[in-house]
C-alpha cells in the first residue's frame, strides 16, 4: 500500500470523528439554548407558592388541634360518667357484706322459742333486722320478690326445679332459698330459688 492510499484512509476517517465532536457540541448548545430559553421562577410565583404551602400546614395544624380538642373533651364526658356511676353504686360492696348478716338474723328469728326470755331475745333480733332493712332500703336497696313469680335469669338462681302441678306453674319459682337483692337498678344478689318445670 503507497502512502497516497493510507493518506486518503486518514482523511478519511478524520471527518468522521470531526463529525462526532460537532454533535457532541451541538448538543451542549442546544441545552445552554434550552436552560437560556428557560424563564427564571419570578417572585410572585415563589411567594404563591409558598403561601399555599403553608396555607395546607395550617389548615393540618387546625384540623389536629380540633381533632385534640375533641379527644379531650371525650375524656372528660367519660371521666365525668364513670365518677357519676361510682357515686351511684358506692354502697354496693358494704350491701354485699351485710347480707350475709341478715341471712343469718332471718335465720334467728325462724326459731321457734317457748320461755319469755328468749321471746325478748327475738324481739330484740326482730328490731335490729327491721334497722337494717330500712338502712338498706334508705340506700336504694331492695329485695327481690320471687315467690310465684316467672323465673328470671337475670333476677334469679336457679339451684333446683320440681315437677309442675299445673301448666300455669310452669317455669315460675315455687320456692325461695335465699333472698335476692337489688341495688338501684342493678342485681346485688340474685334469689337462689327452686323452679318448676
Amino acid at each position: 500500500m503507497s502512502k497516497e492510499e493510507n493518506n486518503s484512509k486518514n482523511s478519511k476517517k478524520e471527518p468522521k470523528k470531526d463529525e462526532h465532536k460537532k454533535s457532541k457540541t451541538e448538543v451542549e448548545n442546544s441545552k445552554t439554548k434550552a436552560n437560556k430559553d428557560k424563564k427564571p421562577e419570578s417572585s410572585e410565583s415563589k411567594l404563591q407558592r409558598n403561601l399555599t404551602q403553608l396555607q395546607k400546614e395550617k389548615d393540618d395544624l387546625e384540623d389536629k388541634y380540633l381533632r385534640s380538642q375533641a379527644e379531650m373533651q371525650n375524656m372528660q364526658n367519660r371521666y365525668n360518667k364513670e365518677r357519676a356511676q361510682l357515686i351511684k353504686y358506692e354502697s354496693q360492696s358494704l350491701a354485699k357484706d351485710v347480707l350475709p348478716a341478715m341471712d343469718n338474723l332471718e335465720r334467728a328469728l325462724a326459731t321457734k322459742v317457748d320461755d319469755e326470755a328468749s321471746k325478748q331475745l327475738k324481739k330484740g333480733v326482730q328490731m335490729t333486722l327491721d334497722s337494717l332493712v330500712k338502712a338498706m332500703k334508705d340506700h336504694g336497696i331492695s329485695e327481690i320478690i320471687a315467690e310465684g313469680v316467672k323465673f328470671d335469669p337475670n333476677l334469679h338462681q336457679a339451684v333446683q326445679t320440681v315437677a309442675a302441678e299445673n301448666d300455669d306453674q310452669k317455669d315460675h319459682v315455687v320456692r325461695v332459698l335465699q333472698k335476692g337483692y337489688l341495688y338501684k337498678d342493678r342485681t346485688l344478689r340474685p334469689a337462689m330459688v327452686v323452679v318448676a318445670q
